[in-house]
């Protein structure tokens, strides 16, 4: 990364937002610590809050926190999958040629940041595994194409653009919340009245659809506000930092390599799963996000040249999930401390006791940013705080299909200022937190305003 030369003249040109952004970018590079110390200051909070707002002691605190690293064990194994596929599918050879295509369109620096977030965040509705590592590649092949039409491009906002359009993914295909709300067994059926919540009434509900929309239109009207103008500092892409993209072909001497060159071997088994997959729908079977993760497995198997090339991309793909697989247990630690002590209830409690039908929507959806704070984690949240909101929104007379996308909204919504989920994005940039915080945070504060306005107005 280069940077311009910083000038009285930077820092007054550019507009009044991107000018007020400055102060906060300041703090953040200097001040967030990596994603895995945030982890572990975060569970340092989750047990001082413990102490000081339950009755909970030390002792039982360290047992819920112990015996909570492995609670989540099983969702670990689903979200780990939707990753593993996610950046599998979007480095296959005809999505990064897709990608390429994509990343020639915008011809101005506002333009090239609003593309890259509408692109990832239309990703992100289909999947978010695939939103974030398109987000990535996406910011990357921008710049580099960017660079060579001679656009001045800050690396850092268009990796925030990149990783804004994560914001979405809870109002889409691979929606955690919701999906669990509408299988057939789930931890909700009991406070949904034993019977579940079809995804028409959530995800594709209409008001969803149109509040999936908004939040894409003002967000990136928002990022088009503080994107660097003429003067302001910007760091480039110094140098094409597109990785070197290789299928993994082997020399084919044995029938056994000939097995592994073989399109038929990958072809087959993708054809089987899509056959399953329009069977179980075809008999009535639900969008779970197992089907989810088989859905994408099935594209992968159909787009890649054969098994050299499937084993090729599961190798890249691992080495990006691995640092996520290791943050999981100590939020799965965090999210124990918080059902031992019974935290979660105080802060739902808290929340839910100045709520009426018409606010409830609102507070559920602030109580679950609050908790997604400290449990980055759809599915983790919904088992704990789902049945507690959804209790209390019946008792309010509040309709549950509220109730499950103000949590997913909730969920969602705090990702922007929490380091979690940008590992892999921010893996493939090669860049850290602390250098798109001060974007992504603009991004919660946008999408914030949206996600409120459309409980407000739904529950009229």
């Amino acid at each position: 990364m280069s940077s311009a030369p910083e000038t009285p003249s930077t820092r007054t040109e550019g507009t009044a937002i991107s000018r007020a952004m400055r102060p906060l970018n300041h703090v953040v590079e200097r001040y967030i610590p990596s994603a895995l110390v945030f982890s572990i200051v975060l569970t340092v909070i989750v047990a001082i809050l413990g102490l000081l707002l339950t009755p909970t002691g030390p002792g039982d605190l360290i047992v819920a926190w112990g015996d909570g690293l492995a609670g989540l064990l099983a969702f670990m194994t689903q979200m780990a999958l939707i990753l593993l596929l996610g950046h599998m599918l979007a480095n296959t050879g005809p999505v990064r040629k897709f990608l390429a295509l994509l990343a020639s369109i915008p011809r101005t620096e506002p333009a090239a940041y609003v593309f890259v977030f509408v692109v990832a965040a239309v990703a992100s509705l289909i999947t978010w595994g695939l939103g974030l590592v398109v987000g990535g590649l996406l910011a990357r092949e921008v710049a580099y194409h960017g660079r060579e039409r001679g656009l001045r491009l800050h690396f850092p906002m268009l990796v925030a653009a990149g990783f804004g359009g994560f914001v979405v993914w809870h109002m889409g295909y691979s929606a955690s919340g919701p999906l669990t709300a509408a299988t057939e067994g789930s931890f909700l059926m009991e406070p949904l009245g034993g019977q579940p919540l079809p995804i028409t009434e959530t995800v594709f509900s209409g008001w969803n659809m149109i509040a999936a929309t908004v939040t894409i239109l003002v967000v990136a009207l928002a990022l088009f506000l503080v994107a660097p103008r003429r003067g302001d500092t910007v760091k480039e892409l110094e140098t094409d930092a597109r990785e070197v993209v290789e299928d993994g072909q082997e020399e084919v001497v044995t029938p056994a390599d000939r097995l592994d060159a073989s399109r038929l071997v990958t072809g087959l088994t993708g054809l089987a799963l899509v056959a399953y997959l329009v069977l179980h729908f075809g008999r009535g079977g639900t969008l779970t996000l197992d089907t989810v993760n088989w859905s994408f497995l099935a594209l992968i198997l159909l787009l890649v040249k054969n098994p050299f090339e499937l084993i090729h991309l599961t190798k890249n793909a691992a080495s990006n999930v691995g640092e996520i697989l290791l943050q999981f247990p100590l939020y799965a630690g965090i999210l124990g401390m918080m059902v031992g002590s019974g935290l979660v209830q105080v802060f739902s409690d808290a929340f839910v006791s100045i709520s009426t039908t018409s606010t409830f929507g609102l507070f559920a959806f602030l109580a679950a940013g609050l908790v997604n704070f400290f449990v980055p984690s759809g599915g983790g949240q919904f088992a704990v705080q789902g049945p507690i909101m959804l209790s209390a929104g019946a008792e309010l007379g509040v309709d549950p299909s509220i109730t499950i996308m103000a949590v997913s909204y909730g969920d969602q919504w705090t990702n922007m200022i929490q380091p979690f989920w940008a590992l892999p994005l921010l893996a493939i940039a090669g860049l850290k937190m602390r250098d798109i915080l001060g974007y992504t945070t603009i991004v919660l504060i946008a999408s914030g305003l949206v996600f409120a306005g459309t409980l407000l107005v739904v529950s009229l």
